[in-house]
Parts: structure tokens; sequence; C-alpha cells
């Protein structure tokens, strides 16, 4: 590979087979270099950083690096009920993110809790009469095609059936 002046532009172009870090924008350069890939890699390997128990109960939302300002920060969704827990198991957790990776990474564990009501499942009806809607209905009497509307009517039939 070989580094070649544009005498036209004011930028070096890289001649010859280039590197992937190289075809990347500067944008995505600066990312990666601010160590984006510790979100990543711990969302990969979560459940074998924090243990089945943990992993079950939390996931890490956010990571924000270090700066002149704060510390490195790991941020943490907790369902309801399992903070005290996770709190017992803070240094635990942030001494095997940072044996996992070889290094201090994370210096502060932040924890968010969430309520656990998205995943409860709605229990379904099965003494339903009917399986078309009134507004579904309403919609099919509107049709004026006859052959749509007659085997629109047949198939809520086959549904009612089952």
């Amino acid at each position: 590979m070989q580094f070649k002046n544009n005498t036209k532009q004011r930028f070096k172009t890289i001649q010859g087979l280039r590197s992937f870090k190289d075809t990347l924008p500067k944008n995505i350069k600066k990312i990666i270099q601010k160590k984006g890939h510790i979100f990543s890699e711990t969302l990969n390997n979560w459940k074998y950083i924090v243990g089945n128990e943990i992993f079950q109960i939390c996931y890490p939302k956010l990571f924000k690096n270090s700066n002149k300002l704060g510390v490195s920060t790991l941020h943490v969704m907790v369902k309801r009920g399992h903070e005290i827990d996770l709190e017992y198991s803070k240094k635990e957790i942030m001494d095997k993110m940072n044996s996992f990776f070889g290094y201090a990474v994370v210096e502060k564990l932040k924890f968010l809790s969430f309520d656990d009501a998205q995943t409860k499942l709605k229990k379904i009806d099965k003494n339903e009469n009917h399986v078309t809607n009134s507004k579904y209905a309403d919609r099919i009497k509107d049709i004026k095609n006859d052959k749509i509307k007659n085997s629109l009517l047949e198939l809520t039939k086959l549904f009612k059936q089952r």
C-alpha cells in the first residue's frame, strides 16, 4: 500500500488494498476510538459476565465513557423489586466486567428500575362468539362487489367454527 499526495485535493489518498479502518468515515472512526465497542461486547456477553440469575432480572442500557467531568458508568435496567439484589452484587459485576475486558472499563454502575408489565401476556377468551369486530363487519357490508363480500363473510364463518 502506497501513500500518495494528491495535488488537486488537500487530502492524502491511499493506493492499492486498503484496510477496513481506512475506508470508514471519520465520524465512525471517532466513535470506535472512544471505546464504542465496549457496550456492544457487554451486550453480547452479558449472560457470561453476570451469570444466569442476574441475567434474568437486568440488562445493560447505556455505557458512558470517562471524560474530564466523570468516570465511566454502565447504566443497567433492573426489574422492579430486584434492585437490592443487584446493589449487593455491584462490586462483583464490576470486577467481572473489568476482568473480562482485561483493564478497568467500568468504575461505576447505575441502576434504573423498570416495571415488567410489558412482558405479561393477555389471557385469551376462548368463549368468543364473534370473530369479526363490528367495525370490520361494517366494512364488509360497505363493499360493493358481491363476490368479494360473500367470500369475506364465508371466511369469517370458517374462523367462527375454529
